[in-house]
């Protein structure tokens, strides 16, 4: 899928877009882009953005990424570590693919602040599904 056809199917992951206000910004064949602008709803109790949120955004980043090929692609598992606190005005998570195999597929996803400092890593874990 091309960048406009993944930001239509995007569009319909309701918590990603419209919740947590995730853009899809790049797409390659063998990986994606995606940002997410740090708003207040964002944060936790001390005012750095909620580990949830950051994890959505590489979440989304690992399935814009995996889905960018030609299978439809469901995660099946991730690991995330968290690194340094999310803070600036938005967050960029670059997910590039590892491993792409009969069934299944294996991301990293790297999540940096707007000053280029790393906040977070996740593994993404991906399963084809039939068509």
């Amino acid at each position: 899928m091309n960048l406009e056809q993944l930001r239509t199917l995007f569009a319909k992951d309701y918590f990603a877009t419209e919740q947590c206000g995730i853009q899809i910004d790049e797409v390659t064949q063998h990986g994606a882009k995606c940002s997410m602008p740090i708003l207040r709803k964002h944060l936790n109790a001390n005012e750095t953005v909620q580990g949830g949120a950051i994890f959505t955004l590489c979440d989304t980043a690992f399935s814009v990424a995996a889905n960018a090929g030609d299978r439809l692609t469901v995660s099946r598992s991730a690991d995330i570590t968290y690194i340094k606190p999310g803070i600036g005005t938005c967050l960029y998570a670059v997910a590039e693919e590892l491993s792409r195999g009969g069934t299944t597929c294996l991301y990293r996803v790297s999540v940096f602040d707007d000053q280029g400092e790393l906040v977070a890593h996740m593994t993404g874990n991906g399963h084809f599904l039939k068509r």
